[in-house]
């Protein structure tokens, strides 16, 4: 196969791209290894996936004219379109970038897969969508209506253009609703890479909430696995299907939506202690009230991944963190 994959310099991104070359897949990436964080760590990720099988263009997914020749060039078999802003607090302070790339950057994605007759876009969607929802676990089945960042907005936003897309030119799309993803080579605005960084140097951490929150911890391996079955789950039309009785995360059009978590949220205190025993260092600790965007717990039901593609997380909490930690210890050499 021949794929494409956005963000191919992120987190997620990278670890996919190291997964398909392995297996034999012609890979092209693409990421505009921006400034958001530091960009050192991008190019270490790039460093780590070179590969015969794979090849970097430096390009902005909303560059519309960019985007629709790269599709034009290169033909790609599947999509796999994992390029976005990510953050929750940084999107309130610059909601234009969120526009731009998860919007504007989306709809050229769509218009690309559209134009070359893409067999399959599996795309990031987020957690973040269920928003003000309090009932656990959150289920792909629930509304999302209700979204308290403009980064969870966006996300739902890219399902909807995606749903449109599949119901008008017959594109099969899968949208994933990645909950909070951690392990080697994260992001570091991210808390376990924040939370680390902060102890070994002797900071302070800020746990919100006072340390009432819960979250669904994914290790990278997991997601990643994750990602590479449902590649292969290609969704088709359901003439059975309706508004009234179908769920809404598939559709009479070839759509579907799935959670990729652990589905077992830890506590935020249990997920730091974790981190303070594999460094051997307690945390100096400031608690403080729930900030703007964060929600109290997310929660995977993800028996509709499983039964997919037999999607089974398998990295438990002390497993994950050793790794980080180590990988954290070793890159930076501290």
């Amino acid at each position: 196969m021949k794929y494409l994959v956005t963000g191919a310099a992120g987190f997620i991104g990278s670890a996919v791209v190291e997964k398909l070359t392995l297996a034999g897949h012609k890979v092209v990436g693409i990421d505009n290894i921006n400034d958001y964080y530091d960009v050192n760590l991008k190019y270490a990720r790039l460093k780590r996936i070179e590969h015969d099988n794979f090849r970097l263009i430096k390009l902005d997914i909303a560059d519309r004219e960019a985007v629709k020749n790269l599709f034009e060039d290169e033909q790609f078999n599947r999509v796999i379109h994992l390029a976005a802003q990510a953050g929750v607090r940084y999107s309130i302070e610059n909601p234009h970038a969120y526009v731009d790339s998860n919007l504007v950057g989306h709809l050229n994605i769509l218009e690309g897969c559209r134009n070359t007759q893409v067999k399959h876009l599996v795309y990031a969607s987020s957690s973040s969508v269920y928003g003000l929802n309090a009932k656990t676990p959150f289920s792909t089945s629930d509304s999302v209506d209700h979204p308290v960042s403009l980064y969870a907005a966006t996300k739902k936003s890219n399902e909807l253009m995606a749903h449109s897309y599949s119901h008008l030119y017959d594109i099969p799309t899968t949208g994933l609703r990645f909950f909070t993803v951690y392990g080697s080579w994260g992001r570091p605005d991210m808390a376990p890479y924040i939370f680390t960084k902060k102890i070994l140097e002797g900071g302070t951490i800020d746990i919100n909430n006072n340390g009432d929150m819960w979250r669904d911890f994914t290790h990278i391996a997991d997601i990643v696995e994750g990602v590479i079955r449902i590649a292969d789950v290609i969704p088709n039309r359901d003439s059975s299907w309706s508004v009234e009785k179908g769920s809404p995360a598939t559709s009479s059009a070839p759509y579907s939506v799935y959670n990729i978590g652990h589905g077992s949220p830890i506590n935020l205190m249990s997920f730091v202690e974790a981190i303070e025993n594999e460094l051997g260092i307690e945390a100096n600790k400031n608690f403080r009230d729930m900030q703007p965007g964060d929600v109290y717990q997310t929660y995977a039901e993800v028996s509709d991944l499983f039964k997919a593609t037999g999607y089974k997380p398998c990295v438990g909490i002390n497993e994950g963190v050793a790794e980080f930690v180590k990988w954290y210890r070793d890159f930076y050499k501290v």
